[in-house]
């Protein structure tokens, strides 16, 4: 399962939302699981439980700071399929250099 997600705070703080962005980030990487950030969003690799756990604890760290927090979640469910946070690219990649 891949899980894009972006997480960052709404209101008055909501200007300057790289420290907090690097907050959730710092969840991620600290969960084990491979993981990819983008200009955009961070994605996820992992089974259900553990990845939906890391959302959740990614998101309730701003929400331990901040009253509001907004959360963007994508899911690719696909049993039986590891690796495909770089194998999607790949295919693509292979597509383009024909």
């Amino acid at each position: 399962m891949l899980v894009a997600f972006s997480v960052s705070p709404l209101g008055g703080e909501s200007e300057n939302v790289g420290r907090a962005v690097a907050e959730a980030v710092r969840v991620v990487r600290e969960s084990g699981l491979p993981h990819e950030l983008s200009s955009m969003y961070t994605t996820v690799e992992g089974e259900w439980d553990e990845v939906m756990a890391v959302v959740k604890r990614a998101t309730d760290v701003l929400l331990a700071k901040y009253p509001r927090v907004s959360l963007v979640l994508k899911a690719d469910i696909r049993p039986g399929h590891t690796g495909q946070l770089a194998a999607k690219v790949a295919r693509v990649e292979e597509y383009l250099s024909e």
